[in-house]
């Protein structure tokens, strides 16, 4: 079975291989590229949990990226998962709570985008060989917190690459920004907007299909890609660890082989709930795929009532990855829940674009079976915290404790898997007041050590870095402004 990659919103679009897709990022037509085939995963269960996370990797991701040679892959995976991960386990499951928190956060951003975002520099790497680009590939990505650092991380000094980061500057967490202001790499460079992530990510796309802006670029010796979920190669690898949160539960006896679960996600940008999609697809007995959201709900509005509606107040909350309103990886849903109608997926987007809102039909919203929906506000986040904390002494960062807030009715219907997402420390303010119930004290390094001497876990890695590392200048502009920046870096000598 050849798997080759189609856009969402033109059926006549040429299909390209898994490495041009990763290259490009976006297709031209402005759609998202989607596999033709998605592979049933034909080993038993029971086999499966006998592997290493490398080793599953391998085994899930081989059939989708089958322009890789057996030996490029397994090179990428060693490169991808080894020292630069705190655990050996890479992503291990643990229980609170009478739930299963599967960690995300043992990588060098402290985040779950490093479980991609440490692979996907070497598939891009990798193909651009195999297709002999001589360009060099300049990644453009917006960010709500967590992916700008990991794919700076990712890509500081990747030969052939720069990546250029724009964040809301007032919609990350001061640990977020300072982790970001602190990257090293000289083909690596972050700026704040004076906006939210919705108009960075508006942008962003904008600037992507600016056709004589590509021709500018191609006549200076650069390409577009992307490190957003947006960018299949992102998107791919996060369909490896709902099979290895199933592998765990399995080993540890939890489950039987073959018994459903159901995963709770925290959800903005809608990738690393679409990777369950696919998971489920390919065989994983997934019960529910809880879409998690918290003040900024657009998305339990739409699970909930099969329109979506942009056109609503936008929060600033303290789980800033989740403050989205325009949640790109829909589309790909779209896609399928429209039978792989391209037309039908245009026309929505088109009109989420012009009109802010679209509603789905009734048969399409009759395939949203797979999904529940729900969220939580900011006092429900808090509360959360500091419930799970109080009964086995465990912090979770706020956008975990809006997935295992909305998980809680579901938790007597299958073994839930709460997806945590981030390390406590990466939002240390919003954990400290959580458990205290007292405001933090000014200045991110003196909460992090209180929050350090109350929750007895020691810094990771990354944290004791960011305390000895200078930031960088720290530069702001308006969102129109964007493209100009971008040629700014790259035309100015």
């Amino acid at each position: 079975m050849e798997i080759l990659y189609q856009s969402t919103r033109d059926p006549l679009a040429k299909k390209v291989t898994a490495s041009q897709a990763i290259l490009q990022g976006l297709s031209p037509d402005g759609g998202l590229y989607v596999p033709t085939q998605i592979p049933i995963i034909e080993t038993p269960l029971i086999e499966l949990a006998k592997l290493s996370y490398q080793e599953l990797a391998f085994k899930i991701l081989k059939p989708y990226l089958n322009d890789f040679s057996t030996q490029e892959l397994q090179t990428c995976l060693a490169a991808a998962y080894g020292n630069n991960f705190d655990n050996p386990a890479i992503a291990p499951l643990t229980e609170h709570a009478g739930a299963f928190y599967l960690e995300l956060f043992h990588g060098p951003t402290i985040a779950f985008k490093d479980l991609a975002l440490q692979l996907l520099p070497q598939l891009m790497i990798t193909a651009a060989h195999k297709n002999q680009l001589e360009k060099e590939i300049v990644i453009l990505t917006a960010t709500s917190g967590d992916t700008g650092k990991a794919a700076m991380a990712g890509f500081a000094d990747v030969p052939g690459t720069k990546i250029i980061v724009f964040y809301p500057k007032k919609g990350v967490s001061p640990v977020q920004e300072k982790q970001m202001l602190t990257q090293t790499g000289n083909n690596t460079f972050v700026l704040g907007i004076d906006g939210n992530f919705d108009q960075a990510q508006t942008n962003v796309k904008k600037i992507f299909n600016d056709q004589s802006f590509k021709q500018q670029l191609d006549l200076n010796g650069y390409q577009f890609s992307s490190a957003n979920s947006i960018n299949i190669g992102r998107l791919l690898p996060q369909i490896v660890y709902y099979f290895y949160a199933y592998s765990q539960l399995l080993t540890a006896g939890k489950i039987k082989a073959g018994d459903k679960i159901n995963f709770s996600v925290p959800t903005g940008n809608f990738g690393d709930i679409l990777a369950g999609y696919y998971a489920k697809q390919m065989g994983l007995p997934i019960k529910k795929l809880i879409c998690a959201s918290n003040k900024n709900h657009v998305l339990t509005d739409f699970f909930n009532s099969g329109t979506y509606d942009r056109k609503r107040p936008f929060y600033v909350t303290s789980s800033p990855s989740m403050d989205i309103l325009v949640s790109s990886n829909l589309e790909r849903l779209l896609y399928y829940l429209s039978d792989k109608n391209s037309e039908t997926t245009r026309h929505l987007m088109e009109q989420l674009q012009e009109d802010g809102r679209y509603r789905i039909t009734a048969a399409m919203q009759a395939k949203l079976a797979d999904f529940a929906a729900g969220f939580a506000d900011e006092q429900q986040t808090a509360t959360e915290i500091k419930r799970i904390f109080k009964i086995d002494a465990t912090a979770v960062d706020p956008h975990t404790a809006v997935a295992s807030n909305v998980a809680q009715p579901w938790l007597t219907t299958a073994p839930t898997v709460i997806i945590a997402t981030a390390s406590p420390y990466k939002f240390p303010q919003v954990v400290w007041s959580a458990l205290t119930d007292s405001a933090a004290s000014k200045g991110t390094q003196k909460t992090l050590a209180q929050l350090k001497n109350l929750i007895k876990v020691p810094y990771p890695p990354a944290i004791e870095m960011l305390l000895t590392t200078t930031s960088r200048a720290k530069q702001t502009l308006a969102p129109e402004k964007m493209k100009s920046a971008i040629e700014n870096i790259l035309f100015d000598d």
